[in-house]
């Protein structure tokens, strides 16, 4: 049986390399036979594509998706700049 961390590298590699992933910041835990995924991805559909590319490398794997996906929204205030920053004349 492949070993945790060599599992968890496996996993990571191919959850960055499938196009439809490309994810980098999402982290992969194994715990007993489950595959743990927390993060932030931007869409409902990449953290679904996730699951499908771990159950591609491990079709018999049990799978806890705890991924959020992060809707990035417009700011609520607007900011303002100064022309001349402190200590300018």
């Amino acid at each position: 049986m492949e070993q945790p961390q060599y599992l968890v590298a496996r996993l990571r590699r191919a959850l960055a390399e499938d196009p439809r992933t490309a994810e980098l910041g999402v982290q992969v835990t194994i715990r007993g036979d489950v595959v743990v995924l927390c993060g932030e991805v931007s869409s409902e559909n990449c953290k679904q594509q996730m699951e499908t590319v771990v159950h591609e490398q491990l079709p018999h794997a049990r799978i806890h998706n705890d991924v959020h996906v992060n809707r990035p929204t417009a700011p609520v205030e607007t900011e303002t700049l100064e022309p001349d920053g402190p200590g300018r004349s």
